[in-house]
């Protein structure tokens, strides 16, 4: 949205009075889904609209739990010279949200250490150091790999050039750093402007989706998001992985949840992804059969 219009709301068929308090507020532009189409074409939804309706040269997509606590003029001239443009996201303390504010395009060993825990037992290792841009100085401006999707503004033309995000990336998760992969790809600077800042609760959205659910639709997407960008040696080795790291997964979430509830959705994890694993042919689609 440009600075001068209204702000335009997509709810996706939320059930907590989301859309009758936006339309109270007035001067908002509310799209009522009437079922939940996922992050990916909610924000082409709000893009198309902004462009389509007002013309406007640059959009910025901004999630329901941040809150602007800077102007962004310095944003809106950032995204005018180099296409994409994203500000800091800092925590309830005022603290930058490192590891999620800006991170490196993941590499398969990035991904597999994620998948293991490893990254979350030793947050300081070598591989997620590097991906989650620990050795980064996040009050300094300039180019960066993947910001987050909660707090980025794109130009209009760049959008158009990419074709939006990648809807099969359903309902959430890894379609902001597929759509900045391709944007790299592409020649597209991606400029990061700490001046300008939003605090952010996080994790809001992604919470409301049972466990169960919610490990199988971010295997999905990275599973999705390997076979479009990794090589085959890669692509091959984040499938073993989902495989074997879904069994110490499980029986974790039993424990938790008390529970034989979590079988049923690793059970069709390891299926699928043993299936990408396995295939010969299409090896970059047979990650589309999952659903």
């Amino acid at each position: 949205m440009a600075p001068h219009l209204a702000p335009i709301v997509v709810d996706n068929a939320s059930s907590d009075g989301t859309g009758e308090c936006v339309l109270a507020r007035g001067a908002v532009e509310l799209i009522a889904n009437s079922e939940n189409r996922g992050f990916a074409a909610a924000a082409n939804q709000g893009f198309h609209a902004a462009v389509d309706r007002h013309a406007a040269e640059l959009v910025l997509l901004f999630n329901p739990d941040a809150v602007l606590l800077t102007g962004i003029d310095e944003l809106i001239e950032a995204g005018r010279q180099y296409g994409i443009a994203a500000g800091k996201l800092v925590d309830a303390g005022g603290a930058a949200q490192r590891g999620f504010t800006l991170a490196r395009f993941p590499t398969p060993a990035a991904l597999i250490l994620e998948l293991f825990g490893v990254n979350r037992l030793w947050p300081s290792n070598p591989v997620n150091r590097h991906y989650r841009y620990f050795d980064r100085d996040l009050g300094q401006p300039g180019p960066v790999d993947q910001p987050a999707g909660a707090f980025l503004m794109i130009r209009r033309d760049v959008w158009e050039r990419l074709g939006g995000f990648d809807e099969r990336f359903h309902p959430v998760w890894f379609e902001d750093v597929d759509f900045c992969r391709r944007a790299a790809d592409s020649g597209i600077r991606i400029e990061y402007v700490p001046a300008v800042i939003a605090s952010h609760e996080g994790g809001h959205s992604a919470g409301q989706i049972p466990r169960g659910c919610r490990a199988l639709y971010w295997c999905v997407s990275l599973l999705r998001y390997a076979a479009k960008h990794f090589r085959a040696i890669g692509y091959r080795g984040v499938c073993a992985a989902v495989v074997l790291s879904s069994f110490p997964r499980m029986v974790a979430e039993m424990i938790v949840e008390r529970s034989l509830t979590p079988v049923a959705a690793y059970s069709r994890i390891v299926r699928l992804a043993g299936l990408c694993l396995l295939s010969r042919q299409g090896l970059r689609h047979n990650v589309d059969r999952i659903s």
